[in-house]
C-alpha cells in the first residue's frame, strides 16, 4: 500500500515553527464531517473539533466545538455581547480563513479572528482538528491548543 504523502500547511509550518509536538493524519475525505473522521481514525467523535466560521454583525470569528455537538448561536451570541451570530456562507468563510470549508484550520489563518472554543474542550487530553486541507487532521494536546489560539471559553454546546 503506497504511503499518502503528508500536506504542508499554513497550519502545519504554524505548528512547527511553534515547536508543538502533533501528528498529522490522511484520510479519504468524502464530505462526511467530523462522524467521517473519527470512523476513519477510530475515535471518539467527541475528540474530534470542528472549526467554525461565522460572523456577527460586526465581525468573523472561529468558534471550536466538538464534533458530536452544535452550536448554541443565540446563547454563543449572548456571551459574546453579540446581537446575533450566524455560520458563514462557505465562500465568505474561505475568505476569511484561507482554507476551503471542509479543510479549515484555526492555526495561521488568513485574517486574524477572535477565537472561541466551547470550554469543555480543554478537558481533553488529546484532541482531532483539521491540518488545513479536506482529509488531513491533525492530532495534538488541547494545552497545545490553548497556548497557541487563547481561545476565549464559552459554554454554548448543544
Amino acid at each position: 500500500m503506497a504511503k499518502t504523502k503528508e500536506p504542508v500547511t499554513p497550519a502545519v509550518r504554524f505548528l512547527r515553527q511553534a515547536d508543538v509536538p502533533f501528528s498529522g493524519f490522511c484520510y479519504a475525505y468524502t464530505g462526511g464531517g467530523t462522524a467521517e473522521v473519527a470512523k476513519a481514525l477510530g475515535v471518539d467523535e467527541h475528540q474530534v473539533i470542528k472549526t467554525l466560521i461565522m460572523e456577527t454583525e460586526l465581525q468573523p470569528l472561529i468558534m471550536l466545538m466538538h464534533g458530536d455537538r452544535e452550536v448554541a448561536t443565540g446563547a454563543l451570541a449572548r456571551q459574546i455581547g453579540a446581537k446575533r451570530v450566524q455560520p458563514c456562507a462557505p465562500q465568505i468563510a474561505d475568505k476569511h480563513a484561507g482554507y476551503q470549508v471542509g479543510g479549515t484550520s484555526p492555526f495561521a489563518t488568513r485574517r486574524t479572528m477572535p477565537i472561541y472554543c466551547e470550554r469543555s474542550i480543554l478537558q481533553l487530553d488529546l484532541l482531532y482538528i483539521n491540518g488545513g486541507k479536506r482529509g488531513y487532521i491533525l492530532r495534538l494536546c488541547s494545552t497545545d491548543l490553548q497556548r497557541l489560539l487563547s481561545p476565549r471559553l464559552v459554554d454554548v454546546a448543544v
